[in-house]
């Protein structure tokens, strides 16, 4: 938002000085992003007339002029296509300085002499206006400075305002807030109601109410749009940075500045029938006043009349009906459009309107009336015309009704920590134009005016009280608070000291984002249907992750393209799951092994991470947590390798799985041996109790087994015979040596095993060992059909 500080001044005009005003609105919200000045440096420039104006005699683009400048008569040869006798404009006298290296010299142009420049709006800095001389009022004074004929002592201050502030993207807004700010009033112009001189209408119906609840339009007949707008007027609304038009555009845009309400007009002529606010039909197509057709999606709020669309609400009108420079009769509208109508559309279409910015932001509802008649009376004052009846339009059970809000003294000493006056507050209060509607037992009741659209809980009166009071007031100190003890479980591992587990084991940790794209999840979860994104960011994060794999194979693929010979890495998150009637959430603890078994140096080997790495990881992981009754089973997971992988049950419910990737799916991913392994946290989380078991004092005696068994016996099911066959002494199991091959028939493998006894009251005895060993190899006989090599 621009404005003039000469012009804000002229409605409230603090007891401080430029650099403290600006700092002030800086403080309350409304930050300063940057301040210019109006006009460039230039001197001993004055308002002159053209007395005459003669073709020069060897030079037919050039002319010869007599200026008088009130005192004195000058000869200036000038180029501009616009001199003319009688033309008041701006004179650089010999000696005029113009920027910092150019100074008005006497000349002679193809033989003649010229005492003098007459400017263009470019060469001072007064615009971009580069194509004549400038042409100042008839009434200009001769012979005054021209910086004190255009008040140039005055800069453009550019406001970035926060998307909740919409109320101040407007003069009035902006002088409301430096009155409440320094406790003055506001000298707003007088708007009167401009009485109607006929009886025509222009008929108006909305069949969009919730986006459009309000809409006034007024017929003005027989404007005259060969007067030009008023200097005046360009440029206070240059100083806005707004560009002249014509006269209709520029009262608009006036308004627009001034009170913060955006305007159209159209010409009459053109319209057909009735204007009707509807949403847009499937097809339909509008030519916008910047000449390009667009496409209309069934979301765009339409202003229409018997012929179609004839602007796009709230964002710009179309060229159909766009004032012509022929135009008599003017339809002006003024309506009130609902934030989440305009919301977004000025994107989808490709365009940044003024109208479209403060549509979105909220604009007062009870701002039109007074618009349009300020509205009407600069147009009638400029280019003259009739003016009709305003035509109200109104659905009121879709216009704001925002409840009052209430603000508790103590709530407001909690959040910001300094007991501020009731007296203060109400203060406060009453200053931002909020009407208190009860004040008793410590709490004020609040009602929120029209412009507020940002006030709708007890934290935002909080903050406006904060902002009237001033930040600066409010004494910096140390937070205090009661701190409780935090409980800590027994029964439960801290997720910190998992992290540190598997950062001491050579994990390092991720965060991936839990919104992936759709290929990714199919390929690493094939058959589960995953929750898609209403409104994605991107396509890539369409949908959200139903297991821990993406993110970690995402960050792997990062890493190997930053030729990283060895990643390890772990994540602790959340997936989610669509189940029938809810979404399920549960954590997860994964890890991801890839490259080199150990960094590289001279002692270490070549090999690369298989199977039993990331199994020994996940092994130290659950005896951390102090799991029992661990088994695995074989993964006939279509994402897991099917030889080199395995499910993790804890009495015999599955809690994760680990192994290597499908080769399938590793190719696709353009990856290969790739390890990795999932675990849900609150089982690896989860602390049993542990029972211990006294230290013996004997010594242990262990007997080595080769069996014979069929290919699919494995090591876990002897393990599993054996302790259910042998006694307590039995207290050690382990596979030690795998063969397959020659002596041994096709159908069978040999299993090298340990047993280890050891009793807690005496020292065994070899027949009491080969007791036990015969009862185990009549168990694994039955149970397996195993046998002694």
């Amino acid at each position: 938002m621009k404005f003039s500080e000469v012009w804000l001044r002229e409605w409230v005009n603090p007891g401080l000085d430029r650099d403290a005003l600006m700092a002030q609105l800086t403080m309350a919200g409304l930050e300063v992003d940057g301040v210019e000045a109006v006009a460039g440096e230039f001197t001993d420039v004055v308002v002159a007339r053209i007395e005459t104006c003669e073709q020069h005699p060897d030079a037919d683009k050039l002319r010869l002029c007599t200026v008088s400048d009130g005192t004195d008569v000058h000869q200036v040869v000038c180029g501009a296509p616009n001199a003319r006798a009688g033309l008041i404009t701006a004179l650089a006298r010999v000696g005029a300085q113009l920027g910092a290296d150019f100074k008005i010299k006497r000349a002679k142009l193809r033989g003649v002499e010229s005492l003098g420049m007459l400017c263009s709006a470019s060469e001072l800095g007064l615009g971009d206006d580069n194509d004549g001389i400038m042409e100042l009022p008839e009434d200009a004074p001769v012979g005054e400075a021209l910086r004190i004929y255009l008040n140039t002592d005055d800069v453009i201050v550019d406001l970035d305002l926060t998307p909740n502030r919409g109320d101040c993207l407007s003069l009035k807004g902006i002088a409301r807030e430096v009155g409440v700010l320094n406790n003055l009033g506001v000298d707003y112009p007088q708007i009167e109601p401009v009485a109607a001189s006929h009886e025509q209408s222009f008929p108006v119906r909305i069949d969009a109410p919730a986006g459009c609840p309000r809409y006034l339009g007024r017929v003005i007949r027989n404007v005259d749009l060969s007067r030009p707008t008023p200097l005046w007027m360009r440029e206070r609304l240059r100083r806005c940075g707004l560009r002249s038009i014509d006269p209709i555009v520029d009262v608009t845009n006036y308004v627009l500045v001034e009170l913060g309400q955006p305007m159209h007009a159209f010409d009459l002529n053109q319209l057909s029938e009735g204007i009707v606010v509807r949403m847009a039909q499937e097809g339909e197509r509008l030519t916008l006043l910047d000449g390009r057709d667009v496409a209309l999606d069934t979301d765009t709020l339409l202003i229409t009349d018997g012929n179609g669309p004839v602007a796009m609400a709230g964002v710009m009108g179309g060229e159909r009906s766009g004032v012509q420079t022929d135009t008599k009769d003017v339809f002006l509208e003024c309506a009130f459009f609902a934030p989440l109508a305009v919301a977004g559309t000025a994107r989808r279409y490709g365009m940044h309107t003024d109208a479209a910015h403060r549509y979105e932001r909220g604009v007062d509802h009870g701002l039109q009336f007074d618009a349009v008649e300020r509205a009407t009376r600069l147009l009638l004052d400029i280019v003259g015309g009739e003016a009709g009846p305003i035509v109200d339009t109104v659905d009121a059970a879709h216009l704001p009704d925002v409840p009052p809000v209430t603000l508790r003294h103590a709530r407001l000493q909690e959040l910001l920590g300094v007991d501020i006056d009731v007296v203060v507050v109400s203060e406060c209060l009453s200053r931002l134009g909020l009407e208190v509607l009860s004040d008793a037992d410590g709490a004020w009741q609040v009602a929120v005016p029209s412009h507020r659209f940002d006030i709708a809980i007890e934290e935002d009166l909080v903050e406006e009280v904060c902002r009237v009071y001033g930040y600066n007031n409010i004494p910096s100190r140390q937070p205090q608070t009661h701190l409780q003890l935090t409980e800590v479980p027994l029964e439960r591992h801290a997720e910190g000291a998992l992290k540190h587990l598997l950062a001491q084991s050579g994990f390092q940790e991720a965060i991936t984002y839990t919104f992936i794209d759709a290929h990714t999840q199919n390929l690493l979860d094939p058959g589960t249907e995953p929750l898609a994104l209403a409104n994605p960011m991107s396509q890539e994060q369409a949908v959200m992750r139903t297991n821990m794999l993406p993110g970690l194979v995402g960050a792997l693929r990062a890493n190997r393209a930053r030729q990283q010979p060895r990643v390890r890495l772990f994540e602790v998150g959340q997936i989610f799951r669509p189940q029938t009637d809810a979404l399920a959430q549960p954590s997860y603890v994964a890890g991801l092994m890839w490259g080199r078994r150990q960094e590289e140096a001279w002692t270490a080997g070549h090999e690369q991470v298989d199977f039993f790495d990331v199994k020994g990881v996940v092994e130290r992981l659950l005896s951390w947590a102090g799991l029992q009754d661990l088994s695995y089973s074989a993964c006939d997971d279509g994402v897991m390798h099917p030889g080199q992988s395995a499910n993790v049950l804890q009495a015999g419910q599955e809690i994760g799985r680990l192994g290597r990737l499908h080769p399938e799916v590793e190719e696709a991913l353009d990856q290969t041996n790739v390890f990795v392994f999932e675990l849900q946290l609150e089982a690896v989380l989860a602390r049993p109790r542990r029972q211990h078991g006294a230290v013996s004092r004997f010594p242990s005696v262990r007997r080595d087994l080769a069996l014979l068994v069929k290919k699919d016996v494995n090591s876990a099911q002897i393990e599993a015979v054996l302790k259910e066959a042998l006694s307590d002494e039995f207290t050690d199991f382990r596979l030690f040596d795998v063969y397959e091959g020659e002596g041994i028939d096709s159908t069978e493998k040999s299993l090298a095993v340990a047993l280890t006894f050891q009793s807690q009251t005496a020292t065994l005895t070899d027949d009491e060992v080969n007791s036990f060993q015969e009862q185990a190899l009549t168990a694994l006989q039955e149970k397996l059909a195993a046998r002694l090599r």
